[in-house]
């Protein structure tokens, strides 16, 4: 295990964000118990985890690597690019280029007299669009096929719009279509312009399928230091460095209850802790899939507010705005992993037990 110590000191005035490299001071300074910390770490590393990151008001308070990686060391984030995907809608419907509102066969025209026609840009982020799903359509002929977006779009309509929550990664896909005809911009581009620069995300790249389409639903390869970057800009509510990225409206939609009305869980495109029926987040987090909903929350005794990017085998962006703080963890990427890996109820801790409480 790789850690890397941290200053016990740090100037008063510094900004909420980091600019080009990271302000890191010691866990005490920003009011984290260090040896919780060190303990969460092990458990990390146990759980075969690649990183752990730490944020606490926009400084870089604890990071461990492991597994013979380091700072630099980029990877396949997978179903997490999903939250970095639901975050460019935004800044497109803030520029007015679309609104989540509209149906998406304004820009996918092959929908339109379909029974496809009515399922809205809100729908595919929600997750209740009722696009065709089966384990086989999204694991097996959607990763196989040269043009994802094409195959995604010419899946059949299995239900109508707002009537079935379903975890779906070709729905998801189609957004590919819908950003890059509102924008008039390749979808790549775009976020390298709008979201990965502006944050100094240096090592962050969006990759395509074989047909140069960007991959909506998974495949960002980043590292933990810019993924935290990305959970800064959520914690203060899209503002970077006081330059506005995304609204913060948006921030709040997207991770309020009431966006999936199906799933208190589920945000647009982002996992939430709220209580209620809470449908499967093991699609999220590997390749099982449970046969039913459940009553609760994901995280039973973290914050409510408590909010999660999640990706194959465990990756998480994990933001908490009580405490300001965001964790980061990326790892093995196992689609049925034994042992269990390191996941939002090991990363809440952070928070349920290293924040000392004053």
């Amino acid at each position: 295990m790789l850690a890397v110590a941290f200053p016990s000191a740090v100037g008063a005035a510094t900004p909420a964000a980091p600019a080009g490299t990271w302000q890191r001071v010691s866990p005490a300074s920003v009011g984290l118990d260090a040896a919780k910390l060190n303990q969460i770490a092990g458990q990390a590393e146990h759980g075969k985890s690649n990183c752990l990151v730490v944020v606490r008001n926009g400084k870089l308070a604890g990071e461990w690597y492991f597994r013979g990686t380091g700072p630099n060391t980029t990877q396949d984030v997978f179903s997490a690019t999903k939250s970095l995907a639901s975050t460019l809608v935004g800044i497109a419907q803030d520029d007015g280029d679309l609104s989540i509102g509209d149906r998406a066969s304004k820009w996918i025209p092959e929908w339109t007299a379909s029974p496809s026609s009515t399922v809205t840009v809100r729908d595919l982020l929600s997750m209740d669009s009722g696009r065709h799903w089966s384990a086989f359509s999204d694991y097996v002929r959607l990763l196989a096929a040269r043009d994802r977006t094409a195959f995604a779009i010419g899946l059949d309509q299995s239900a109508p719009p707002g009537q079935v929550w379903a975890y779906n990664n070709s729905a998801v896909q189609t957004l590919d279509r819908v950003l890059q005809e509102a924008t008039h911009e390749n979808v790549v581009t775009f976020a390298q312009r709008r979201l990965f620069k502006p944050l100094a995300m240096t090592r962050t790249t969006m990759t395509t399928d074989a047909a140069g389409n960007a991959q909506m639903f998974e495949g960002i390869r980043s590292t933990c230091r810019d993924m935290a970057r990305f959970g800064v800009l959520m914690l203060n509510q899209g503002l970077w460095n006081g330059k506005r990225i995304v609204s913060s409206s948006w921030v709040k939609q997207a991770t309020a209850r009431s966006s999936s009305e199906l799933n208190a869980g589920y945000g647009y495109l982002w996992w939430l802790n709220h209580e209620g029926v809470i449908g499967d987040v093991l699609a999220a987090t590997s390749l099982q899939q449970s046969k039913h909903s459940t009553r609760g929350r994901l995280v039973p005794g973290a914050p409510n507010d408590m909010y999660w990017a999640l990706g194959l085998g465990n990756q998480l962006v994990q933001i908490d705005p009580g405490t300001r703080t965001v964790v980061v963890r990326l790892g093995t990427a196992e689609p049925i992993p034994f042992p269990p890996t390191f996941g939002p109820a090991e990363a809440s801790r952070v928070v349920t037990e290293a924040v000392i409480r004053k």
